[in-house]
């Protein structure tokens, strides 16, 4: 069984918090460092959970279970707690989120009676009510025990530090059972409420069932993308992917209301939600009659959104664009433009194919800052991997400035990919030298496999049976081998050798060629299993597993992964007299390749090196096959 929490009762968290045990409990289950300064989030423990235990214990409710940080599936998102016990009408199982807050003091912003601001606090927040509404909504979608039972799933946001006329503003959001809100103030009432929803018996059981509950599986990308634009889905954002997509909505409303045109920003990492923000905006905004185009500056990406989310309807797949598209359109002729990837903005919209009469200077950030009145921009500014791409928040301020935008700015913290593990990805920060302190073992993390392949045969046998098993597995690579046109029959080279091993680069033909998908369509075509990918391809997407194979571009050096610039071959890392390119940058751009190569597995990836010394580098972090979720 995979404990999702620390499991406790009240009479357990009180006299761990008289031990001053609790805080160290916790963060150890979570893997925080031991005997490190404690955070917020850790000090918030300390009080906020004897606070609640408290409650129980008088409300009678000492034997429920409480599930304490308890982790989403396939998510970083943790509930505060979940009360487990039986109803004590009914005798089922019953659930009470709880979403603790120690704010004292808190008011709407803007126009929005879902968005927040709290004294203490920085930036704008999701209104509590909304919060723990949409972890209900999260669990009630993928915990299989729920799913068909949504009415045993109650939710509540408890401000125990707040009287009613401090958060006054905040009861303009109307309450249901998934989602109240009881103040400090009206602790009488929340103990009364837990008192309808819990009986005075243990829990552990419905606590058990809970926690061993097969976990329904995820529909991909795609798959949610052709549901949404035909009509809206179940799917919830969760925390600050909802603060992102209420503040477009609002700022559209806004424009029309005052004519007023604005700039928005939402930076995340991988697997942070960015598409699925996106793709939500998109359809919405369609869906009520907004002019709303999405954008990206990958031809894969945009032509496989075009080919299978969009397929058979000509309006859908118009709504994919390229963003040299917009190059000559009129100023604010959309309501919306919604650049996904946008760290892959290029410097200008001109290129090669570009009408002599067409050729401009205009940078690319202008024309799409021009285009709509509400421009919005996600992306990742570890993800810009090739000069010429100016995707950086720096960037998009500066323009926006002389254009006498305004600049919202929303950040993205959690994590929906390689399996919601915010351990394998900080692993990686520091593996890559993308976060201080230099590599550290893989401890390992239920949620998500990381394995070291003996060889690269044995990399594509191991993916190989997640492939047949109608898993979706993909190998990619970094760009240092050369990359041939395809023989005379079409078939292709095999570039990428390994000692005695070869497997050819996907193919760069626009056409489907026996079972080789077209460039485009590597990434999303079965056959793709066949070739490897490179940055180029695999960028945007996801995959249930990933192979990922260290080339000679990046090897160990004192404990530490180094670029060895002679080790890579890809024709736009290279300077010439006019555009050189620093060793600093050229850095930057292959540890960013590595990062967006290690981070598209949802399930798992499987890592090889070529260097000898970098693989028993891997190997002596990770060790061989180290298991993970499925071992």
């Amino acid at each position: 069984m995979v404990e999702r929490a620390v499991r406790s009762t009240a009479t357990g968290v009180l006299n761990l918090s008289a031990e001053e045990q609790l805080r160290v409990l916790i963060a150890a289950h979570l893997g925080r460092t031991p005997g490190a300064k404690p955070s917020s989030e850790e000090r918030s423990w300390e009080v906020s959970l004897p606070w609640i235990a408290r409650d129980l214990r008088d409300a009678g409710l000492e034997q429920v279970e409480m599930l304490i940080e308890y982790q989403l599936p396939g998510a970083s998102s943790r509930a505060d707690v979940i009360l487990s016990g039986v109803h004590p009408a009914t005798g089922e199982d019953n659930y009470v989120v709880v979403e603790l807050k120690q704010w004292s003091a808190a008011e709407r912003a803007w126009h929005s009676d879902r968005i927040v601001r709290a004294f203490g606090m920085r930036g704008e927040l999701l209104h509590p009510i909304d919060q723990v509404r949409g972890y209900c909504q999260y669990l009630t979608q993928y915990v299989e025990i729920l799913h068909n039972r949504p009415q045993a799933v109650h939710g509540v946001a408890y401000l125990h530090n707040a009287t009613e006329n401090s958060i006054s503003g905040l009861r303009a959001r109307s309450a249901d059972r998934q989602g109240r809100l009881f103040t400090g103030e009206g602790r009488d009432d929340f103990l009364e409420y837990l008192r309808t929803q819990l009986a005075s018996v243990p829990g552990r059981t419905a606590a058990d069932r809970l926690l061993n509950s097969p976990i329904r599986e995820r529909s991909s990308l795609f798959s949610f993308t052709a549901a949404e634009l035909r009509s809206a889905t179940e799917y919830t954002l969760l925390d600050n992917q909802q603060v992102a997509y209420e503040r477009v909505i609002d700022r559209v409303r806004q424009s029309h209301r005052e004519d007023h045109k604005s700039v928005i920003v939402v930076t995340g990492g991988p697997g942070s939600g960015k598409s699925l923000i996106a793709v939500t905006l998109l359809a919405e905004l369609h869906r009520e009659g907004k002019r709303v185009q999405h954008a990206t500056g990958s031809s894969a990406y945009t032509q496989s959104l075009r080919k299978f989310p969009a397929k058979g309807s000509t309006e859908l797949k118009g709504l994919f664009q390229f963003y040299r598209t917009f190059a000559e359109y009129p100023k604010n002729d959309l309501d919306v433009l919604i650049c996904d990837e946008a760290h892959r903005i290029r410097e200008v919209s001109t290129n090669r194919y570009t009408k002599k009469a067409s050729r401009t200077d205009r940078p690319q950030i202008d024309e799409l800052i021009s285009v709509a009145r509400v421009p919005v921009f996600l992306l990742d500014e570890h993800q810009v991997v090739r000069p010429g791409e100016v995707g950086t928040v720096d960037e998009i301020r500066s323009h926006a400035a002389r254009s006498g935008c305004p600049v919202f700015e929303i950040e993205l913290d959690g994590i929906f990919r390689c399996g919601g593990s915010a351990v394998y990805d900080e692993w990686v920060r520091r593996l890559l030298g993308l976060r201080v302190g230099g590599p550290t073992r893989w401890t390992g993390d239920p949620n998500f496999e990381v394995q070291v392949a003996h060889s690269p045969q044995e990399m594509v046998e191991l993916l190989r049976v997640r492939h047949e098993a109608g898993e979706s597995a993909r190998i990619s690579a970094g760009y240092c081998w050369p990359w041939s046109q395809p023989n005379v029959d079409g078939s292709l080279v095999p570039d990428v050798r390994i000692g005695s091993w070869s497997m050819p680069w996907n193919s760069r033909a626009e056409r489907k060629v026996q079972d080789v998908p077209p460039s485009i369509y590597w990434a999303t075509d079965p056959g793709g299993f066949g070739q490897i990918g490179c940055i180029y391809t695999a960028q945007g997407f996801e995959f249930d597993w990933a192979g990922v194979i260290f080339g000679p571009d990046l090897v160990v050096d004192q404990g530490r992964l180094t670029v060895n610039r002679s080790g890579n071959v890809d024709p736009a890392l290279k300077s010439t007299k006019n555009k050189p390119i620093f060793d600093d940058d050229f850095a930057r751009l292959i540890r960013n390749t590595y990062k967006v190569l290690l981070t598209r597995g949802m399930r798992g990836v499987v890592l090889y090196a070529v260097d000898p010394a970098t693989q028993e580098f891997l190997i002596d972090l990770v060790g061989p096959h180290a298991v993970g979720a499925s071992g």
